[in-house]
């Protein structure tokens, strides 16, 4: 079982304190939860491999390095696209894949309703991307569907989770790695994260 990085850097932390403060405007929190999204990706990315290539500079001849394999990212619809949003400016040339699934209010159980994945799953590092690892459902849901499509390598990014989160990826997927910039106290009896900060698509989108 993988133990879950919590990413302590310091500005992770102020943008996280900035996203969970309730008067922090729609705009302000797509601002705070794009720089956050950057940090947990560089962490998460840290020990890719990469191969050597030459580079031609203004002066002369030098080596380089490019990553050894594909790269693909994975927002869970709809708040996932917030961290989306800040992480391809990072890897353009990064492949998006979509998985659409809603949690159904009355149960907290996943329903999935949508999903777009690319034939280059089996040879890619893939990043799973979902702001609340909260019941631990989506996650698991839409990394049981990248399984299934072919994908061997893949980590969550997460924003903010939370022990009963954790524990159902921990069971369901031991083998995948979760960044994440927190880890909350628990759920409360509607099965969001507290102390948390509320919906993160909401917030995002400003709906």
């Amino acid at each position: 079982m993988q133990q879950p990085v919590v990413v302590q850097h310091p500005l992770a932390q102020c943008h996280l304190a900035a996203i969970r403060a309730v008067g922090t405007s729609s705009h302000d929190f797509r601002r705070h939860l794009n720089h956050l999204a950057r940090i947990l990706f560089i962490q998460a990315t840290s020990g890719l491999p990469v191969q050597p290539t030459q580079v031609q500079t203004p002066l002369a001849q030098t080596q380089g390095a490019q990553l050894a394999r594909p790269l693909v990212c994975v927002p869970i619809l709809r708040a996932g696209l917030g961290l989306l949003d800040g992480i391809l400016p990072l890897v353009p040339e990064a492949v998006v894949a979509h998985v659409g699934i809603k949690r159904n209010e009355e149960t907290a159980l996943p329903h999935a309703y949508y999903a777009n994945l690319p034939a280059s799953l089996p040879e890619a590092d893939v990043f799973l991307l979902d702001p609340m690892l909260a019941t631990g459902g989506s996650a698991c849901e839409a990394a049981r569907q990248l399984k299934e499509a072919g994908a061997a390598r893949i980590t969550l990014i997460c924003v903010v989770s939370c022990p009963e989160g954790l524990a159902a990826m921990a069971r369901t997927h031991p083998d995948i790695p979760v960044f994440t910039a927190a880890i909350d106290d628990g759920l409360n009896e509607r099965s969001y994260i507290v102390p948390g900060l509320g919906d993160a698509g909401d917030r995002y989108f400003g709906t």
